[in-house]
């Protein structure tokens, strides 16, 4: 231990006697964590946010439907209808209590008509009363929510209004295929337009009251009892409990990530991204060091060649070089994470504008996220990235032959 801190010791006291130099290496390094933290922060809350938004809008946390409804249920989708009743868990375990509701949901499609314009739909008969758990995350642009108090009211995508041509307080009319084979339409009030993460559900959904949809569709029950939680990191325990709960041959229990195909592809894109950002500084720094390093070499070749004449071995030079090179790496990288943490909170309460994305209806402000892990993360690349920088010069400076480096100082 006392030759560790002998070693650092000398380190820190070779890098202060070329302060400029030291100073550039170090910052350099600083600058790049902080560019990774920042950048890194940044698609951790896009991922967290988007992640939410597509669990509170549209799929829950967890759905229980009956086994093959997401393989099949397209094709006959009355072939899968749930009780009325919604399941009644009652286990005094922890993994129950972290479910704050389960409410029913109803898929059906059809067209619906304003005027001389038609459309095919896709439908959800949905509980009013769910807003009260799930929240904001369903955008209201116009008009209002579902309420109990108006069941003929119907609320649609921003995308699919715009195409019929309708807005608020506009009459429309549904037409569906019901349970039994025949036809049936009703005519419902545009009572509001929301807006997801997704452009494409926003184009095509409508949703109403699940009472006015079993009526239109002739048909009880459900077709999915949507799960949401207290906390999505509880998602795969409540899942594992529910499994163990519900009897399999009746019950399918699916998770969010399975059901969320825009979510997942949109976070491979955005993690190769940040892998690409890593990549980048990790060369900058390993071009930056390694050249502070090598001159470093260079300039004490006399002292290097005094050192082994004087009984310090080949590995002890090696040491020492690798010893400064992680120095470096651990000063700027501290230096990098504190920076970095205070620069995103910075920017966190400004907020970032950003305006839609591929795929997405609106934009939206952005924030910066930091994590315990992504500190580490950053921490770690740059001791490996500046320790590596640093292995040819030690290597070549460990095989120095004494006599040409002492000759050097003449």
């Amino acid at each position: 231990m006392l030759r560790i801190w002998s070693n650092f010791s000398l380190s820190l006291r070779n890098l202060t006697r070329h302060k400029r130099r030291s100073g550039i290496s170090i910052g350099s390094v600083a600058f790049g964590i902080t560019a990774l933290i920042l950048a890194s922060g940044f698609i951790e809350w896009i991922f967290d946010d988007f992640r939410e938004t597509t669990i509170k809008s549209q799929l829950g946390h967890l759905q229980i439907v009956r086994p093959g409804y997401h393989e099949m249920g397209k094709s006959d989708p009355y072939a899968f209808l749930l009780p009325d009743n919604l399941p009644q868990l009652n286990d005094p375990g922890d993994e129950i209590h972290q479910i704050a509701a389960i409410v029913p949901r109803l898929s059906f499609s059809g067209l619906i008509s304003h005027d001389e314009a038609t459309l095919s739909f896709i439908g959800e008969g949905i509980d009013p009363q769910e807003q009260l758990y799930f929240g904001d995350a369903l955008q209201i642009s116009a008009g209002k929510n579902l309420s109990p108090d108006r069941p003929h009211h119907l609320i649609m995508g921003e995308g699919l209004a715009r195409n019929l041509g309708v807005t608020v307080n506009d009459q429309v009319v549904l037409l569906v295929t019901t349970a039994s084979g025949g036809l049936n339409a009703v005519e419902m009030t545009v009572g509001g337009l929301f807006s997801t993460v997704t452009k494409s559900y926003d184009d095509n959904a409508l949703r109403l009251p699940i009472e006015t949809a079993r009526k239109l569709l002739r048909t009880p029950g459900a077709h999915s009892w949507v799960v949401l939680l207290n906390d999505t990191d509880q998602t795969d325990t409540v899942l594992a409990k529910l499994r163990d709960t519900l009897p399999s041959d009746q019950f399918e229990i699916v998770p969010w990530y399975e059901l969320a195909d825009f979510y997942n592809k949109t976070t491979v894109l955005l993690a190769k991204q940040v892998q690409a950002v890593k990549l980048v500084i990790a060369l900058i720094i390993l071009l930056s060091i390694s050249n502070t390093m090598t001159t470093n070499v260079m300039e004490r070749t006399g002292e290097i060649g005094t050192a082994m004449a004087l009984g310090v071995k080949r590995a002890g030079i090696l040491r020492q070089f690798l010893h400064e090179g992680m120095l470096i790496g651990c000063i700027g990288g501290l230096i990098g994470i504190g920076l970095g943490m205070l620069l995103a909170e910075m920017i966190s309460n400004i907020g970032i504008p950003m305006p839609p994305p591929p795929g997405m209806a609106r934009g939206y402000t952005g924030e910066i996220l930091v994590s315990s892990n992504m500190m580490l993360e950053a921490f770690l690349l740059a001791i490996l990235t500046t320790l590596a920088a640093s292995v040819y010069p030690a290597w070549k400076a460990s095989r120095m032959q004494i006599v040409d480096a002492l000759r050097h100082n003449r």
